[in-house]
């Protein structure tokens, strides 16, 4: 089903909103949260951050308030889920979301300003890695992500929009576990102009470093042959709802 949570309030038309779902996420939120207040201050824009806290066991809440979030806790484990319910508490008519885990460039946090400000609905950034990664995993994220910018697909952990938009296509697609944020992609497009920007947005690599390439390579393959049917449940999605430490 889509996403029918709404904001209770009209939005500040001057407010952004960012979103930043998170569970068990404590080591990564201070750097997040610290790109994100220093992002918005250097566009001299009114905005506020939801913490979206989703039935963490660790310390995420206490960071989160810590680093001038305001926290809102649920306990869904279903991201598409989680960031429908950032939207409903945010105040702002533009809205970010951001995963827990990203930085968040002023000069990206600019230029999806002006592309809203232009008449954009939405769109997402240019995804890159924090940190060295092997050559495999080097080859692996150029293909992933060249095929991701040729279908038009914003990566999750960076999504713009405005607003109305966002209500009007009903949020994020709650029958997914993942590929979330394929469908809110394709949402949007069809909504209005939908961009994908030069500027980056940098996140973790931890997958690459917590998981094999052989599991990554038996998920696509599952998702080949079963269809993205497999995407509506946990069951297979340990990449996603799973936590390592890191090998």
């Amino acid at each position: 089903m889509r996403g029918t949570m709404t904001s209770p309030i009209a939005p500040d038309p001057l407010r952004l909103s960012f979103i930043v779902p998170a569970h068990d996420e404590a080591p990564r939120l201070p750097a997040t949260l610290a790109s994100l207040h220093a992002a918005a201050r250097a566009c001299g824009v009114d905005y506020e951050i939801v913490v979206v806290d989703d039935a963490s066991t660790d310390a995420t809440a206490a960071v989160a308030a810590a680093n001038g979030a305001r926290v809102l806790r649920v306990k869904h484990r279903h991201i598409a889920a989680t960031r429908n319910a950032g939207a409903a508490a945010a105040t702002g008519a533009r809205l970010v979301f951001v995963d827990a885990d990203t930085r968040v460039p002023a000069a990206t946090l600019a230029a999806a300003l002006a592309a809203l400000a232009g008449g954009a609905v939405g769109g997402g950034a240019r995804l890159r890695l924090d940190g060295p990664l092997r050559w495999d995993h080097r080859i692996a994220v150029a293909f992933g992500v060249g095929l991701v910018r040729l279908a038009r697909i914003a990566a999750g952990c960076f999504i713009f929009c405005t607003r109305e938009a966002f209500d009007a296509t009903g949020g994020f697609d709650e029958r997914w576990y993942a590929g979330e944020d394929v469908a809110m992609s394709r949402s949007l497009a069809s909504a209005g102009r939908f961009v994908l920007l030069r500027e980056p947005g940098w996140t973790s690599a931890r997958k690459l470093h917590t998981f094999s390439i052989g599991e990554h390579a038996r998920l696509i393959l599952r998702v080949a042959l079963r269809g993205r049917g497999v995407l509506r449940s946990r069951e297979h999605l340990a990449l996603w709802y799973e936590r390592r430490e890191k090998r």
